[in-house]
């Protein structure tokens, strides 16, 4: 009996052995699943960003069908980046339409991220100073408009908003009900300027490349800034027009010269030239207006703009045209005070015409229009009865950029060079982003910003 007892005694420790050891290895595994996801539970608070939940995209995008005509730039400088420096004057203005109808309570915050635009673990009272978040108080209702929406300006930093550190971020736009009621992402950067970037766009070295590509030659010069070991130290971006699906990431030094950088690559900076940009102009929807063919309305009484029908142009010879760079700009000439309470929205239709179906990706139609985006918002299906791809879009009032870009199934790359051509002469935007982060530092500082054209060279 008493070896029973002893027996079953034993039996018990090592049962609960067994599960304390359980415990313990699952709580381990927890915590470090947390801090690997960059949430310590000794720094979790209200106004630390929670890196679990996945619904944020750090990209610019809409998340609500009820929003529209999303516009963000330097403030007074409609067709600009948003892109200000740090300490200085600068303000960003964010605007935007809400087809609910109704007020709502949005609010703003900002996340800051690193140069490959993924969130930094940092808790926000290091980069925002005041107020963690703020709400958007300035919104209009449409007047006359057979689309009724609320119209809301946002411009910030403010004296109860400000933003310490020069790096990427997200702006984030959501409802005071919860904070996952995310609406709007945008990306916008704060620079404080200690290197100088000189630039040119240049013919490519190769000769096969010279017709229809560009090179972005440049140097970043390092005089009165000290960079322990620029190949580890500094990250260099660009961008091409407002693009980030071709954009180039993470650029290295090819050589140093003293102070100097050179980043004379032959093929690690070119891109295809493509082509200028496609416009339509849809200021006004009583009057017939450029490339408009045909305007009416349905039976429910809403607009409809079917512009000319559009061809490929690889093979056309280069056409020089004034335009501006695949944004838009919100306008209306009918007859009212206010372009953005009095513009109303009309479904423009696209067509491209196309022999037969691309078995091995999609056609995009890319620019401000439809956030730069490759996605489902921009995609056109194809037409066998009409012979060409077609997509319809819902627009505000106003003068718009496009493209249009194949995409390569399982690619994230466009390639606008089959249905537009790539041209050298075209004038397309570059911009150049260089980003310091010493050892030890917790996010990339951006350092400098180079904006260049073919014409600026």
């Amino acid at each position: 009996m008493l070896n029973k007892c002893r027996l079953h005694n034993l039996y018990l420790v090592i049962f609960i052995y067994l599960i304390s050891h359980l415990l313990l290895i699952q709580f381990s595994c927890s915590s470090n699943f947390l801090t690997n996801l960059g949430v310590h539970s000794e720094e979790k608070n209200e106004n630390h960003f929670d890196f679990i939940e996945d619904y944020l995209k750090f990209e610019n995008y809409i998340y609500s069908p009820e929003i529209a005509s999303v516009q963000f730039y330097k403030q007074g400088f409609i067709f600009s980046s948003p892109i200000i420096p740090l300490n200085g004057n600068d303000k960003l203005h964010l605007a935007f339409d809400d087809f609910s109808g109704n007020y709502k309570s949005y609010k703003y915050t900002v996340i800051l991220c690193d140069a490959y635009w993924k969130p930094v673990n940092l808790n926000q009272n290091q980069y925002i100073e005041g107020n963690f978040e703020d709400l958007i108080n300035d919104y209009k209702f449409s007047r006359n408009t057979n689309q009724k929406y609320v119209h809301y300006d946002l411009v910030f930093p403010t004296d109860y908003f400000k933003i310490s550190k020069a790096a990427n971020y997200i702006l984030k736009i959501f409802t005071d009900d919860e904070k996952k009621s995310v609406v709007i992402t945008r990306r916008f950067m704060i620079y404080d300027e200690k290197v100088m970037i000189a630039a040119k766009v240049a013919k490519p070295v190769k000769v096969e490349y010279q017709k229809s590509k560009q090179s972005v030659d440049f140097t970043i010069n390092c005089l009165n800034y000290y960079i322990s070991n620029p190949y580890r130290d500094l990250k260099v971006v660009i961008m091409q027009n407002g693009r980030w699906d071709n954009a180039i990431f993470n650029l290295k030094p090819k050589f140093i010269k003293g102070e100097i950088l050179d980043y004379a690559y032959e093929d690690e900076t070119t891109f295809s030239g493509g082509n200028e940009f496609r416009s339509f102009n849809i200021k006004s929807i009583r009057s017939s207006s450029e490339r408009v063919r045909t305007t009416y309305k349905d039976n429910n009484g809403n607009t409809h703009i079917e512009l000319y029908d559009d061809e490929r142009r690889p093979y056309k010879t280069y056409q020089s045209k004034t335009e501006i760079k695949g944004k838009m700009f919100i306008k209306s000439d009918d007859n009212i005070t206010d372009s953005d309470t009095e513009s109303d929205y009309a479904r423009v239709h696209f067509f491209l015409k196309y022999s037969a179906p691309l078995l091995d990706g999609n056609i995009f139609v890319l620019g401000e229009l439809t956030d730069w985006n490759l996605n489902a918002n921009s995609v056109m299906k194809y037409s066998y009865t009409q012979k060409g791809y077609e997509a319809d879009l819902y627009l505000k009032q106003g003068y718009y950029n496009y493209l249009y870009v194949f995409l390569e199934n399982g690619k994230t790359v466009g390639d606008e060079s089959l249905v537009e051509g790539a041209h050298y002469e075209t004038n397309n935007d570059y911009y150049i982003f260089v980003y310091n982060r010493e050892a030890g530092d917790e996010y990339d500082k951006l350092i400098a910003v180079k904006q260049i054209n073919l014409y600026s060279n």
